[in-house]
């Protein structure tokens, strides 16, 4: 059905109008920038910010030889009816062998020895190449948007530009995988959903989720819910911070202070557990210029120094946090950390949002700020017999760790 997808990347050119089924075609884009934006936008018809054509722009220019982008556009007949988005990764084989270094003693059989042995003979080659329908910048539903009302219609369709895709991406005779990500369980992550078996579900980290309660105008009303401990807790927190001055930063400011601004970054990134997608040094600049009325950034300044920072996004009824910075090395004295997860909450609250989405990672202590976990299931399929032997490690490498939920408000509230 598909002997023309062996040829479409390589073109580098769109293949406009191939059938899938029924009345569906679609067309893929190995540049955002070769797709007329007037069809894109009428595609989506506004939908999700992180498909748009102008932040998938700013996406565009974080493309490296090892990570790449493909955009698909979905037609019914003629009329262009939705959107689907992907990124590419290529894993040396010393990359992927760090990142399930610790799950490998759990495979202590003759399999784990020829696969230790494998990554040790290519551990200079890319082995791995992980196919992403979604974006690994963001959590959330944001691989794709269909106006298909018929539920298994609408993955039905993604399936066959997911299975086209990968088959072109895979490297031959090497590990690989398509990962599909992330479906809210409320939504689209009910796990008779996903139509086709060869997929497997497990969840991923968590998004944390805080919802203004009614009535709240201003941080304190906020800070008046919490139980006295977590009030006081709070308080403390925020006086920590007091020597510090908090700028919002223009978009030449972003550009005077960029390279403080990813050393920022970069610290936090080193830390965490799965690091899957390191943007450039321009990357904030680059979704300022594209989404100036969507995107912010506030930065704090100590003796002139800048310290920390929190970048977020404007969306329709939440703020979507989106990167922060902070030095470690003063981060317990003046609660670097947790005094940005309060300005996150006083930006939402003064814009009149109703949530403040803050994604994944330190959900414990987002918890003690009011936010709830909404879990989210990933769907992944293995292409050969090498990634089938470590599916099962690398999945348990992207499972949620385990925490502790905190519950800051009063009884009642």
């Amino acid at each position: 059905m598909f002997i023309w997808c062996d040829k479409f990347l390589k073109r580098g050119l769109s293949i406009p109008n191939k059938k899938i089924f029924g009345n569906y075609n679609f067309s893929c884009y190995e540049d955002i920038n070769h797709i007329a934006e007037s069809e894109w936008e009428r595609a989506l018809n506004g939908a999700n910010l992180f498909l748009s054509y102008n932040y998938l722009k700013a996406l565009q220019l974080q493309q490296t030889n090892v990570f790449r982008f493909r955009y698909v556009l979905v037609y019914n007949r003629k009329n262009p009816i939705g959107v689907i988005y992907f990124q590419i990764n290529d894993f040396s084989a010393s990359l992927f062998g760090e990142l399930v270094e610790s799950q490998i003693n759990d495979l202590k059989n003759h399999r784990s020895s020829v696969f230790q042995k494998y990554i040790e003979k290519n551990k200079n080659e890319t082995v791995m190449r992980l196919v992403t329908c979604g974006n690994n910048f963001i959590s959330g539903e944001h691989g794709f948007y269909l106006n298909i009302n018929q539920r298994k219609t609408r993955f039905k369709v993604l399936e066959e530009v997911i299975d086209c895709v990968s088959r072109v991406e895979k490297l031959r005779g090497k590990i690989s995988a398509v990962l599909v990500k992330d479906f809210y369980e409320e939504t689209f992550g009910n796990k008779d959903c996903w139509y086709c078996p060869k997929f497997i579900h497990f969840n991923g980290e968590p998004n944390m989720i805080v919802q203004i309660p009614e009535g709240v105008s201003k941080l304190e009303d906020y800070l008046a819910k919490f139980s006295k401990k977590y009030r006081n807790r709070a308080k403390g927190i925020l006086k920590a911070a007091e020597p510090l001055v908090k700028k919002r930063l223009t978009l030449e400011e972003l550009k005077e202070h960029k390279q403080s601004i990813y050393k920022l970054y970069t610290n936090v990134f080193l830390q965490a557990k799965f690091k899957l997608a390191l943007v450039g040094e321009n990357y904030f600049i680059d979704v300022m210029q594209q989404l100036p009325h969507q995107f912010y950034m506030d930065a704090w300044f100590l003796n002139g120094k800048m310290v920390s920072f929190a970048g977020g996004f404007f969306l329709e009824n939440e703020i979507e946090a989106h990167y922060v910075g902070f030095d470690y090395d003063i981060n317990k004295e003046y609660d670097l950390y947790q005094n940005i997860l309060y300005s996150y909450l006083d930006t939402t609250i003064l814009a009149n949002k109703r949530f403040l989405n803050l994604g994944r990672t330190a959900s414990e202590i987002k918890s003690t700020i009011g936010a709830k976990a909404h879990e989210l299931i990933c769907y992944i399929r293995p292409q050969n017999t090498v990634s089938k032997l470590i599916l099962k490690p690398f999945i348990q490498f992207l499972q949620p760790t385990q925490w502790i939920p905190r519950n800051p408000f009063k009884e009642g509230e």
